[in-house]
């Protein structure tokens, strides 16, 4: 199996207990992994500590590169990242995506994903959504990006916080094109 070169994106919505079980799962996975990088916005470093109530995001070893660092490698197509995360996704993200706005790092990974026709998978984050919201996840979903709520699922019988959020982060998995164990729809 090819490995794969993937970043991750992580703003300031509420949902930091996703992008936790997103990085608990990708070292699982790390012998599929060829390169990692990772962005997070000031907000996500907030909203995480908040939520969360640690800074653990900084613990898990992976590449982090700020956020007005246009030098990274994913910020350019030629550097062949296949998998763009953005988990989860504010709906300012969103937006600025959908209009075409590399105004920062996520937002130009963002754009070189979608330009080389490579994987954007946005797990966005609100509730409900507005028609604004709503236009902006067709936009980006003709342009080729996947939209992702972080909608869990219960079929499982999820036991914790982390099992309902290990919901959403195993179809992010999927779609990313991984090989992975998890609960599947009639395999009990």
């Amino acid at each position: 199996m090819k490995k794969r070169k993937i970043a991750v994106a992580i703003t300031g919505a509420s949902g930091s207990i996703y992008a936790k079980v997103l990085f608990d799962k990708l070292t699982i996975l790390k012998d599929q992994i060829a390169d990692l990088g990772i962005v997070m916005s000031d907000n996500a470093k907030d909203v995480w500590t908040h939520e969360l109530g640690n800074n653990a995001y900084s613990g898990y070893g992976y590449k982090f590169f700020d956020k007005r660092d246009f030098t990274a490698p994913f910020a350019s197509g030629s550097a062949g990242f296949d998998t763009l995360i953005i988990c989860p996704c504010s709906m300012g993200t969103l937006g600025r995506i959908a209009g075409g706005i590399s105004d920062d790092l996520i937002s130009r990974a963002a754009d070189v994903v979608l330009k080389e026709r490579r994987k954007l998978i946005l797990v966005v984050r609100e509730s409900p959504y507005n028609l604004i919201h709503i236009n902006n996840m067709k936009t980006v979903t003709e342009a080729g990006g996947i939209i992702c709520p972080a909608t869990p699922s219960f079929y499982s019988l999820p036991q914790s916080i982390e099992e309902v959020a290990e919901t959403v982060v195993n179809r992010v998995i999927d779609l990313a094109g991984f090989n992975h164990d998890s609960y599947r729809w009639g395999d009990q």
